[in-house]
């Protein structure tokens, strides 16, 4: 009797081993079936419960709703040039581009080709710099020599009236706008309808903030030419053209807005100082401003950005198309293609409900709209937030992290927007209180109701607006700054430079302000 058993064979060892790889594959398959089940129903039941309160996780809910085109003023064809190019006025895309349309709403103010031989700038009220109409006037006439882009008088006139003449090239243009911006809405026609919401594209943002500066130019000509009236007109269409996209959910456009409202509030500033603006523009002044909410815009652009991350994240799930996550001319290894698409749709879950998370408890408190305030306080601990979770790698916040804003740049932008509104419209009231009595008040209380209907407090810390009176017989006005501390109207320009402003250290001023190098 052979007491040795049989060795198995070969064959069935194979089988055996087969069995137990298909078990394997079986239980993973099934592990990170549970584990997608699991992350998507964390992921369902967290926006139910803030749906429930009325939050929105959907990019469509903030996407503008459609206006009569008869109302719109985006789309009248002077504001159409600036996106006609790439979109058409139902916001598809064009392919080919049309190449034939210009842009004229692109009012360059120099000539792109020429080198510069003399100093312009467009002043800056922040570090209470007029603009050298002198400067321009040189420039145009020096360039004359050279191209006729700009027209120039054969004798020089007041510097004012030379650069209200070089700028007379786009007289026909702004009558035209201005025709359009009597319109009652507007709604531009961006491709909404991209399932990946990166791809929306934003052409005509370039072509209002180069027509905004080129009022702002020309604005400042006005005041100076003693044309006040035609000053506030050009003023109240920039104010027109950053309210057109107010509904845009992006936060990039209220940027954009936030320039140009920069750009609105030079000629403001400069016909303050020197006592140009009438009580009754004042007034319309200070009406148009009021219009202006930063805090509310804020607080929706932040919410549509969440809900622009999750459909993004939610296109990488579906498509898993890699390439999308890199602006890289160079073609995605063959390896990386493969690797994104074995990644488990949890892991994408997992990064939305980070995204989700992230927004609703740590971004969207920093702004109290109701309260009309913005905490830097709130925006550190939401920036310690996103660092600590840099700090672990994780699949599931890997996406999340690369697509979350920087919190601080944008509610520092938002809340420094606002101040300036809030301070614009006092310095109005301010004016005009000088304009009735003579001088300025010895403080702010007694501006209200008469010259204005409430005063704003200060957005950062919500104390009141510090002002004093100086002994030139002006005043002082500023806000606490992005450091909540009372720096005496001090401006801090950035380490090492002569023409930044650091927003993050002094005070945020409208007028009498202490300049400071780091």
């Amino acid at each position: 009797m052979n007491e040795n058993p049989p060795k198995p064979s070969r064959r069935s060892l194979g089988y055996k081993i087969l069995i137990g790889l298909a078990c394997l594959g079986l239980l993973i398959f099934f592990a990170v079936l549970v584990l997608d089940l699991v992350a998507k129903h964390s992921l369902n039941r967290y926006e139910r419960k803030w749906e429930a309160k009325g939050e929105h996780f959907d990019f469509a809910s903030f996407v503008p709703p459609p206006v009569p085109d008869d109302q719109n003023f985006a789309l009248t064809p002077i504001v159409a040039s600036s996106y006609g190019r790439v979109l058409d006025k139902n916001g598809h895309k064009l392919e080919p581009q049309q190449t034939n349309i210009i842009d004229r709403l692109k009012m360059p103010i120099r000539d792109a080709e020429s080198q510069w031989e003399t100093s312009t700038n467009t002043g800056n009220w922040a570090k209470g710099i007029k603009t050298n109409l002198k400067g321009w006037q040189l420039y145009y006439r020096t360039l004359a020599a050279k191209t006729n882009e700009f027209p120039v008088p054969p004798q020089p006139q007041t510097p004012a009236a030379d650069v209200l003449l070089a700028l007379s090239k786009y007289d026909a243009a702004i009558a035209e706008l201005r025709q359009a911006a009597a319109l009652p809405d507007s709604r531009f026609p961006l491709n909404y309808d991209s399932k990946f919401p990166a791809e929306i594209l934003l052409p005509h943002l370039a072509g209002l903030k180069s027509c905004s500066q080129m009022l702002q130019l020309r604005a400042v000509a006005e005041l100076q030419n003693g044309q006040s009236d035609r000053a506030l007109a050009d003023v109240k269409l920039i104010l027109r053209m950053t309210d057109s996209i107010r509904t845009e959910p992006l936060m990039i456009s209220q940027l954009v807005r936030i320039a140009m409202l920069n750009f609105a509030l030079q000629p403001v500033w400069e016909g303050l100082q020197d006592h140009q603006w009438s009580d009754a523009q004042l007034a319309e002044l200070n009406q148009e401003l009021a219009k202006l909410d930063f805090l509310a815009d804020c607080e929706f652009s932040m919410r549509s950005e969440r809900a622009n991350s999750l459909a993004d994240i939610e296109y990488l799930r579906r498509s898993r198309d890699v390439n999308l996550l890199f602006a890289s001319e160079e073609p995605t290894p063959e390896y990386a293609k493969v690797a994104f698409h074995l990644i488990p749709n949890s892991v994408f879950y997992q990064n939305e409900l980070a995204i989700a998370r992230a927004h609703q408890e740590w971004f969207l408190p920093v702004v109290a709209v109701a309260q009309h305030n913005v905490s830097p306080t709130k925006v550190r601990l939401a920036e310690n937030k996103i660092e600590k979770l840099g700090l672990h790698w994780s699949p599931n916040t890997l996406l999340a992290r690369m697509l979350l804003p920087a919190p601080a740049a944008y509610a520092k932008k938002c809340a420094c927007g606002q101040n300036l509104v809030d301070m614009a419209r006092v310095a109005c009231a301010l004016e005009r209180c000088r304009v009735a009595e003579g001088s300025y008040p010895e403080t702010l209380d007694v501006l209200a109701p008469r010259f204005i209907a409430a005063l704003p407090h200060d957005v950062i810390g919500g104390q009141p607006l510090k002002y004093h009176r100086t002994d030139e017989g002006r005043f002082a006005l500023y806000s606490v700054g992005w450091n909540g501390v009372d720096d005496g109207g001090a401006v801090v320009l950035k380490k090492d430079s002569k023409t930044f402003i650091d927003y993050e250290k002094g005070d945020w001023v409208w007028t009498g302000q202490v300049l400071v190098t780091e």
